[in-house]
């Protein structure tokens, strides 16, 4: 974000007028400096043509015109009228300064530069020329020369309060922000009322993360310049930071009504917008600042960024492609990036993109973290933990990193080590867990005897079904168990062993001891692949309502065969939700298993997905009750009614495996930790089976194995043996 620059320039005229005693050139040259001063361009400028008229080479005349050209934004003429003049009168330092100014206004620094040191040629302690002379170092990015020609305007004249200032702005770009604070304070000092000084040293306590008073410098600011746009814009990153973000937009909002084409304000209302979750409108603020500004690096990225979370993949690459084009060494937009690529599930790239991040930042955590996310994409699970061991290295405290390190080790089977790490998940490593407070410890495996422990559901139900298993061994330990699930599961979990009490969540807890997450109970049993509790079921359907659908499922010929299609999106949770369309299928896909012989299939597919079976692929009769069951008990009285269920990875895998029934699990190659890598079966679920996908998106060979499976399961067999055996395939 820029800094604001105030460049001040003497435009006064010479201390000797020439005059010409044929004329009163000197009464006549007086009124139109009177006229200049008082704004009266176009006055003044016709004295000063009268005057040339007489004497073409009337130097201050000249010199003055070519100020009013500058003035009015007619730079190129200003230069060659001063340079006309200046023929005249080489050494003039004011006409000198002010030839610097207008070649800095054109960008033609090299230029500006060589004309301030003719001009200090002259006069060493020239105090103007010297900070105007740091202002196009500044603008160069030669800081440390602009800071000490600002040293020197300084040294000729104590009280230049614009000259401290700019000294602060060049300071700041050096990360040197105390010392930048201390020039801006000494130039305020001077000048109390100098709204440039408040602005950019509120920038800097923005830097120095002091964010309160970063705005109320700027808020300083303001009470002498209302329309002072850069205040307004440090403002605006000041709320921001401070996540006050409908106040930072109307800050903004202010800045761009003065000044329409600031582009900071449009790329920093944009980021506003998006983290409002208002993503158009963040789009367009993005495209008014780079139509400002077309190679404006970090309006790119920003797009890219929203872009990406609209989930429009190929359109945030071009964003982050041209930021990169702009900015080569803008490794955040690599990363980025990669991120972008690996959505896109073009991995190879995605990994290529975070190592020239890496290159240009070899210290870059979060580009490690990301790559090692790719690295388990790609299944290249050593690599993946060598790079996220790295990002950890360089931050100890990356929850994110330890979290996707957590999920690598268990992706390995490395449950000793990966269990400690899944607990990152509480410091921000996991987007989608609950944290609870509680004033009791959380149960690590200590004695229960006359204890009360609570348990609770923290994730999805795929997620509480599984890790349920553990509740009748916590009851073993002693203690009395007071469980909470989500109302969709209370009914069926209602029934399991161990729970003195459960309820739904949202309840009042009671005192308890102890608390536990269903999920950091394999810490507390230090849970291994060996010794994984797997025995089966441990859930059961109610009785009475498996009796009712045994009933009236009595006509389906068999074998009786539940389907599930898709998952649930997840649009509050990106990543969660591009998971969800990597494992999630349609219907149409089953279209190959429409002429297995001996088979009747019935949906168990809720939500939006299930509409699906209203126009099945031809020949495929799907039986649909779905719209009578209303929670994981009825899902589960109807899937102990059939003989196998074919599934993606959802909930109902768990349901059915949880139950003792045979389950066949359509994997997606980019598989979750839980089902572990190389295998076709689960620890967790010994009636479990895996048919994975080759290579990713390669669901049409996991139905052709499904079909073969099926077509070789014997009608007879299946009919009359509702278990399955020790391995879990169907006989």
């Amino acid at each position: 974000m820029a800094h604001s620059l105030r460049e001040p320039a003497n435009f006064g005229a010479s201390a000797t007028l020439n005059t010409t005693p044929a004329s009163n050139i000197a009464s006549l040259f007086a009124e139109g400096l009177a006229l200049h001063q008082a704004g009266r361009l176009s006055a003044a400028e016709k004295i000063y043509c009268q005057i040339l008229q007489s004497q073409p080479d009337h130097f201050d005349s000249l010199h003055l015109r070519g100020v009013i050209f500058h003035q009015r934004g007619n730079h190129a003429e200003a230069v060659s009228q001063i340079d006309f003049a200046l023929r005249s009168n080489p050494d003039h330092i004011y006409a000198l300064n002010n030839r610097g100014v207008i070649l800095h206004d054109l960008k033609r620094f090299d230029e500006a530069l060589a004309s301030y040191d003719r001009a200090i040629a002259v006069r060493p302690d020239y105090a103007e020329a010297l900070s105007n002379r740091g202002n196009t170092l500044q603008a160069l990015q030669r800081f440390e020369e602009a800071l000490a020609s600002y040293d020197r305007a300084i040294t000729a004249q104590l009280d230049y309060a614009e000259a401290l200032s700019n000294r602060g702005t060049t300071l700041h770009a050096l990360q040197r922000l105390e010392e930048a604070l201390a020039s801006y304070d000494r130039a305020l000092t001077v000048r109390p009322d100098y709204a440039e000084a408040l602005s950019n040293r509120g920038n800097t306590l923005q830097a120095l993360q002091r964010f309160e008073e970063a705005l109320a410098s700027c808020d300083h600011a303001l009470t002498f310049r209302q329309d002072h746009v850069e205040a307004l814009v440090y403002r605006g990153n000041a709320l921001h930071m401070l996540k006050r973000l409908e106040e930072a937009l109307a800050s903004y909002d202010r800045a761009v009504a003065i000044r329409p084409e600031h582009a900071e304000a449009l790329s920093n209302r944009g980021l506003t917008l998006h983290e409002l979750n208002r993503f158009e409108e963040a789009l367009a603020s993005y495209d008014r600042a780079l139509t400002v500004r077309p190679d404006y690096a970090e309006a790119l990225y920003n797009r890219g960024n929203t872009l990406h979370a609209l989930q429009r993949f190929e359109e945030a690459l071009a964003s982050y492609d041209r930021a990169i084009t702009a900015q080569p060494d803008y490794a955040e937009a690599l990363s980025n990036r990669g991120i972008t690529l690996h959505a896109l599930q073009r991995l190879e790239d995605a990994l290529t993109s975070y190592d020239r991040a890496l290159v240009l930042r070899p210290d870059y955590a979060e580009a490690l973290s990301n790559r090692g996310i790719t690295l388990v994409g790609l299944q290249r699970l050593q690599e993946a933990l060598t790079s996220y061991d790295r990002a950890v290295d360089l931050k100890p405290d990356y929850a994110e990193a330890h979290f996707n390190r957590s999920l690598a080790l268990l992706l390995q089977g490395n449950y000793a080590d990966g269990w400690e790490e899944y607990e990152w998940r509480w410091k921000g490593g996991a987007k989608g867990a609950r944290l609870r407070r509680f004033d009791c410890p959380q149960w690590r495996g200590e004695d229960l005897v006359g204890k009360a422990i609570f348990l609770y559901d923290e994730q999805g139900y795929g997620d509480a079904i599984q890790f349920l298993r553990y509740v009748p061994l916590v009851a073993l330990r002693g203690g009395r168990v007071i469980l909470e699930v989500s109302q969709a599961l209370l009914r069926l979990v209602e029934r399991l062993d161990g729970a003195a009490q459960v309820f739904a969540s949202g309840g009042t807890v009671p005192s308890v001891d102890f608390y536990c997450p269903l999920l950091s109970l394999p810490v507390a049993f230090s849970t291994t692949i060996a010794n994984i509790p797997s025995g089966v079921p441990y859930l059961a359907a109610d009785s009475a309502e498996v009796a009712a659908w045994s009933r009236r499922l009595v006509d389906l010929e068999g074998v009786r065969v539940g389907l599930v299609w898709a998952g649930s999106s997840r649009p509050g949770l990106p990543e969660a939700d591009r998971i969800d369309r990597r494992r999630s299928i349609t219907l149409r896909h089953f279209a190959k298993l429409a002429d297995v012989r001996g088979v009747s299939f019935v949906s168990l597919q809720k939500g939006q997905p299930r509409s699906q079976t209203l126009s099945p692929p031809p020949g495929l009769l799907v039986h649909d009750w779905t719209d009578e069951l209303h929670d994981f008990g009825d899902t589960a009285a109807l899937i102990e009614c059939l003989d196998l269920v074919i599934s993606v990875d959802t909930s109902v895998v768990h349901l059915a495996a949880a139950l003792g029934k045979p389950v066949w699990l359509l994997n997606r190659f980019d598989t979750c930790w839980r089902w572990l890598l190389g295998r076709d079966d689960s620890p967790w679920y010994p009636t479990l089976r895996q048919f994975r996908q080759p290579k990713p998106g390669d669901w049409d060979s996991v139905v052709m194995d499904v079909r073969a499976a099926l077509t070789a399961a014997r009608t007879a067999s299946m009919r009359h043996a509702r278990r399955p055996n020790a391995s879990g395939s169907m006989q």
